[in-house]
């Protein structure tokens, strides 16, 4: 159950976008704005019933979720694996970390055409696409939060003789977990933005194609439907990963503002 604070924590945080909308409905209907290339949110939201009761917008959010998914839980995966080992094991770092760190910084868009090149415009390309753009903030955030672990408790590990899993699982995770949560939240909203990027650059199905196939035929309206989808989705993955913190780091006491 929703206390008074949560309550007035969700009206504060919606006050600005409610704001916006009450603005750009009063521009365009006062002709300060064009309402071809503005169409008014009451005109939007008319597109968005009209798409839900068609089953067209949930046919495509469905396959946008399942490739994004897909993406993060294979690049997530492997960016939390590799983190962990080579921020365990100094022989794994020097050997991997210089080739991931080079990787790291090729923007995804110069790898896109490669892509598409040697895996065509299927569901492979993007799925990847997306995987490695989830790959990256999880990694990095992994690495740094087992090597900000204190030394002192591996320490106190090797004397009460634990094992190098019992190290991992009552020692590096529980301290490393901050920083890895962090790192899912990024991996997350960098998992979307490349499916944006995927879905865009060839796709015959999903949010992105949407919004392309709405751009050809200037349907404006569509083409926000598609963008506030996107914004929404990502925000509720993103509160997921917020709500999975504040139960993992309660023994936390941390500044709160």
């Amino acid at each position: 159950m929703i206390g008074k604070a949560g309550v007035k924590r969700f009206l504060l945080s919606a006050l600005i976008p409610v704001l916006v909308l009450v603005a750009w409905q009063l521009a365009v209907t006062n002709g300060l704005a064009s309402r071809q290339m503005f169409p008014p949110p009451t005109s939007i939201l008319g597109d968005f019933y009209d798409m839900l009761r068609s089953g067209e917008l949930t046919h495509h959010l469905g396959i946008s979720v399942l490739r994004a998914m897909v993406g993060f839980l294979i690049g997530g995966g492997l960016g939390l694996l590799f983190g962990l080992l080579n921020g365990l094991y100094r022989r794994t770092e020097e050997l991997l970390d210089p080739t991931i760190q080079m990787l790291r910084t090729v923007p995804l868009l110069a790898i896109t055409p490669l892509f598409i090149l040697w895996f065509g415009f299927g569901e492979l390309s993007k799925v990847l696409l997306i995987a490695m753009g989830a790959f990256f903030p999880l990694y990095v955030n992994s690495f740094l939060g087992v090597r900000n672990v204190d030394s002192k408790l591996f320490d106190v590990a090797r004397v009460l003789e634990f094992s190098r899993f019992h190290q991992l699982t009552k020692v590096v995770m529980p301290a490393a977990m901050p920083n890895i949560l962090l790192g899912m939240r990024l991996s997350l909203s960098t998992a979307w933005l490349c499916l944006v990027v995927a879905e865009l650059m060839g796709a015959d199905q999903g949010i992105g194609y949407l919004i392309q196939d709405a751009r050809s035929y200037m349907r404006t309206g569509v083409v926000f439907v598609g963008i506030i989808i996107f914004a929404v989705v990502g925000k509720l993955t993103d509160s997921l990963v917020r709500v999975l913190e504040s139960r993992l780091l309660q023994w936390r006491d941390s500044y709160k503002g």
